[in-house]
């Protein structure tokens, strides 16, 4: 099917490897419009580009980043607030348990909600993002009941005639099987940035890095990226 022919659907990009290989999926039977969050976190810069990287991959015309800097001025992350530390550990010691300090308070609420705003006016039917609640850093807003909560949000705050469907392709799967995916589908991992840290090499030991890491190991890929 040629992309004109394909329905347009948006595709929450963050520049991560989850958000990735849901731009990958939602590419073959949509024609995909990215939308990108700028909150103030500390990579904000990097993750930018690596949204724009991937966008020019998949040859994405109708791409949105928006600012929400009121995030970072709001605070109670580790990502938005540097006065607070970005949790470093060890490779051999355990992942957080219960809500991390990295958690953005609602921060997939205030995405939904402008892509559904944007959805209304392009005449998007489906929100792809790419939320993990299996395997992942243990986010409130990461879980299918939120999801599955927000699309009676939607059907209540919009135009009667309005049907958005939100899509969680890899809500219940592991790291490893996301890995195994988007390898499947030839899904530009080089192009990705995970770290909530660092802008220039990857440090390794914050979760984000953690869990991809173990991701690639447990299915049997090297990352392209570089680590410290």
């Amino acid at each position: 099917m040629k992309r004109e022919n394909k329905p347009l659907s948006i595709v929450l990009v963050s520049g991560g490897m989850d958000s990735l290989v849901t731009a990958a999926i939602a590419s073959l039977e949509n024609e995909p419009a990215f939308l990108h969050l700028n909150y103030g976190q500390r990579t904000e810069q990097r993750e930018l580009k690596a949204f724009n990287d991937i966008a020019d991959f998949y040859n994405v015309k109708k791409r949105l980043a928006v600012d929400v800097g009121y995030l970072k001025e709001i605070g109670g992350s580790a990502l938005t607030d540097k006065k607070i530390a970005v949790p470093l550990r060890t490779p051999d010691s355990e992942l957080t348990t219960g809500i991390p300090l990295t958690y953005v308070p609602f921060r997939n609420a205030h995405l939904l909600s402008i892509a559904v705003s944007w959805a209304e006016v392009i005449g998007a039917k489906k929100i792809y993002i790419g939320a993990v609640e299996e395997d992942s850093s243990g986010y409130p807003d990461c879980r299918e009941v939120f999801y599955k909560a927000f699309e009676k949000v939607i059907d209540a705050g919009t135009r009667p005639e309005t049907r958005i469907e939100i899509i969680t392709p890899l809500i219940h799967m592991k790291k490893s099987a996301i890995v195994k995916k988007g390898m499947g589908l030839n899904a530009p991992f080089h192009l990705t940035w995970s770290c909530y840290k660092d802008n220039n090499i990857a440090c390794g030991k914050c979760d984000s890095c953690r869990l991809r890491l173990k991701g690639f190991k447990e299915a049997e890929f090297d990352d392209p990226i570089q680590y410290k």
